[in-house]
Parts: structure tokens; sequence; C-alpha cells
């Protein structure tokens, strides 16, 4: 299966949508702010990572180049390394309070989800 990627009228296409790069829809649907309640969760998960535990800090309502930035502060602030996905920001090590903590000061309203 072939798809058009260049296109001597337009230029470069999004291969997503086959619109002109400079009108594609696809990136900035991918950093909108995802809906939700507004309360931020914070759970630990184990689950498919040998038995090291992250906590995991989901429904901040900011798109992805804001959450970006709050990820990488908040990985400064607590020394640990973290990840983005889907939305979603991993922390390694179980940070559950200090994040409470930190994310309440920014103002945001959070809970503890799961034991």
């Amino acid at each position: 299966m072939s798809r058009l990627v260049y296109s001597s009228d337009v230029g470069r296409r999004c291969p997503d949508c086959g619109q002109a790069s400079t009108e594609c829809v696809c990136k900035s649907a991918n950093n909108a702010a995802p809906a939700g309640d507004g309360i931020v969760r914070i759970r630990r998960e184990t689950k498919g990572r040998k038995g090291k535990g992250v906590s995991i800090v989901s429904g901040v309502l900011i798109d992805a180049n804001e959450l970006k930035n709050l990820g990488k502060e908040l990985r400064q602030k607590l020394s640990t390394g973290g990840a983005i996905k889907d939305h979603e920001m991993e922390f390694q090590g179980d940070h559950r309070q200090a994040l409470k903590t930190l994310l309440e000061s920014k103002g945001y309203t959070v809970k503890l989800a799961g034991a």
C-alpha cells in the first residue's frame, strides 16, 4: 500500500491525514488536552515492570507541551526519572505523597487512587 508523501503543488504531506504539512490537523489534535473531570489521580503500578513500582499521574487537563514541562519540573523536584505516555506522567518509585503535595501547591485537585 503506497501513500502520497510529497506533491509538487503543495510540498510535503502528512502521512496520517494526507493534508499539506502546513495545514495538518493531526498534530494539533494530538497536542490537545483530553476531556476529564478536573481531578488529578495518582496511583502506583508494578505490573509489567518486573516488580519495580512507578507512580502514575493522570487526569491533568493541559496540552502535551505544558504536560511535558510540568513532568520535567516534577522530575527535577523529586530527583527521579520518568516519562510521559498517553497523556499520563510516570515517575520511577513510590512518590505519591510528594506528588500530591507538589500538585496541590500548583492549584490542582488531587486524589490518591488505589491502595
